[in-house]
C-alpha cells in the first residue's frame, strides 16, 4: 500500500499544482523511488491511494500495474485509507510506505519480511535513530526493548514503512482514522515491534528537504 492521497501541505508552495508523490527527487517522481524499493523487494500487487489532485497521479501510474484507489468526497486517513483499500489488497498482513522518503542501503520492505513473526506481531515498524534520520526534527516516536517490542516515547522515529496485520482495521467505527490507533491496540497487547533501519532515511516533508535527499541518493551512489 503506497500512501499517496496527502495534501503536501508542508512542501508547498510545489504542491499547488501537483500532488506531493510526483515531486521529483534526483530526476525521479518520489512514488517512483517508492515503487522501485517495493518492486526490488519482489512485491507483485501494489496499491495506492488517491485524493488531492488524483487525475495526475492516476495518468501517471497508468500501464505500471498500480492499482489506484480514489477516496472520495473526503480523505481517509491512513487507517482509513488501507480500510478502504483492503479489497484490491487481498487478504493477510500488508506492507504499507509512505510516499515522502528516499532511503539507502539495505531494502526496508525485504528486512520487514524477514523479520516478520505473525504468531507474535500484529504491526512490525521500521525506524532511525534521531541522528540517522536526515531532514526530520524531533525526539522519536517510539521507545524498542531489547525483545524488538516498541512502546510510546522519545527513541526512535518511525519512517513511514510497516507491515501490519489489518483484521482490527474493521474494530474502529470511524470512517477517518490514523493508523496509530491501530500500533496502540497492538501495543497494547506486546504486539506492536520494530527494526532499525541499517542506511540512510530522509524525510522529503519539505522543500528544504530535497536537496538532502538528493545528496543522500548521491552519496550512496559514489561509496
Amino acid at each position: 500500500m503506497l500512501f499517496a492521497a496527502g495534501f503536501g501541505t508542508r512542501m508547498a508552495p510545489l504542491t499547488a499544482e501537483r500532488p506531493k508523490p510526483l515531486i521529483p527527487v534526483a530526476g525521479r517522481a518520489l512514488i517512483d523511488h517508492a515503487r522501485d524499493m517495493a518492486a526490488g523487494a519482489g512485491i507483485g500487487r501494489i496499491v495506492a491511494n488517491l485524493h488531492y489532485l488524483p487525475d495526475q497521479l492516476d495518468r501517471h501510474l497508468a500501464g505500471t500495474g498500480v492499482t489506484t484507489v480514489l477516496e472520495t468526497p473526503d480523505i481517509l486517513d491512513t487507517g482509513g485509507g488501507l480500510r478502504n483499500a483492503l479489497p484490491h489488497l487481498g487478504p493477510g498482513p500488508v506492507f504499507t510506505l509512505n510516499t515522502d522518503a528516499v532511503w539507502t542501503g539495505p531494502n526496508p520492505l525485504t528486512a520487514l519480511a524477514a523479520a516478520w513473526d505473525p504468531d507474535r506481531m500484529e504491526a512490525l515498524l521500521i525506524l532511525v535513530a534521531p541522528s540517522d534520520a536526515t531532514g526530520h526534527a524531533g525526539a522519536g516516536d517510539f521507545r524498542r526493548d531489547a525483545g524488538g517490542r516498541l512502546t510510546r516515547g522519545p527513541g526512535l522515529i518511525y519512517t513511514g514503512a510497516q507491515i501490519v496485520a489489518p483484521d482490527r482495521l474493521h474494530d474502529i467505527p470511524d470512517p477517518v482514522f490514523s493508523l496509530n490507533r491501530l500500533w496502540d491496540m497492538a501495543a497494547a497487547d506486546g504486539r506492536l515491534f520494530g527494526i532499525v533501519h541499517t542506511g540512510g532515511w530522509c524525510d522529503v516533508g519539505r522543500p528544504q528537504s530535497i536537496p538532502l535527499a538528493e545528496a543522500l541518493l548521491r552519496e550512496a551512489t559514489d561509496v
